[in-house]
């Protein structure tokens, strides 16, 4: 097991994320108190990654975090088969304000205006 400071995992990310794949994890350190542990997917030896994965990115896209398109490239699915799967579990495919609904499908239509 290896430990970071914030500031080495600001500079250089990617040496501790090197670290958590080929060590068991990696602890990170704020201001000498355990902050976080970084723990590559792939060694935790779960039954079933794509499943942890697909969650992982419903969540981010149910929090706004991520897009859907961003979503899809997580879980190695196709756009169309990952807005299916976010809608039959309820989740909204356009955000909470119905203004932003609006302007989004207008925006559509002066695109599929222009291109016809």
């Amino acid at each position: 097991m290896q430990t970071v400071n914030i500031r080495q995992l600001k500079t250089n990310p990617t040496t501790a994320l090197r670290s958590a794949k080929e060590d068991d994890m990696v602890v990170v350190m704020n201001r000498d108190h355990p902050q976080a542990l970084l723990v590559d997917l792939e060694r935790l030896a779960l039954p079933d990654l794509g499943s942890v994965r697909v969650a992982l990115a419903v969540s981010l896209f149910r929090s706004g975090a991520v897009s859907a398109g961003f979503a899809a490239r997580m879980t190695g699915k196709p756009l169309p088969e990952m807005l299916t799967l976010l809608s039959s579990l309820g989740i909204p495919l356009t955000g909470a304000n119905p203004a932003d609904a609006r302007e989004d499908l207008d925006a559509g239509r002066q695109w599929l205006a222009r291109k016809v």
